[in-house]
């Protein structure tokens, strides 16, 4: 089955679950645990982060 646009349930790069998306400058990518940086993986759950152009989104 073929992901739909705008699915932020799955992680891009793999396809397994995602834990939240990351948004560098003007590119948003939505990853899994193990596609995460540090600044994502380190957010609790329902969290976010802004570092200068840069938004960290924990689900």
């Amino acid at each position: 089955m073929e992901k739909q646009y705008g699915d932020e349930t799955t992680c891009q790069v793999c396809g397994n679950p995602a834990i939240g998306m990351e948004i560098l400058g003007c590119c948003k990518m939505v990853v899994c645990e193990d596609h995460a940086s540090l600044y994502l993986r380190n957010l609790a759950p329902g969290k976010k982060l802004e570092s200068g152009a840069c938004y960290y989104v924990r689900y």
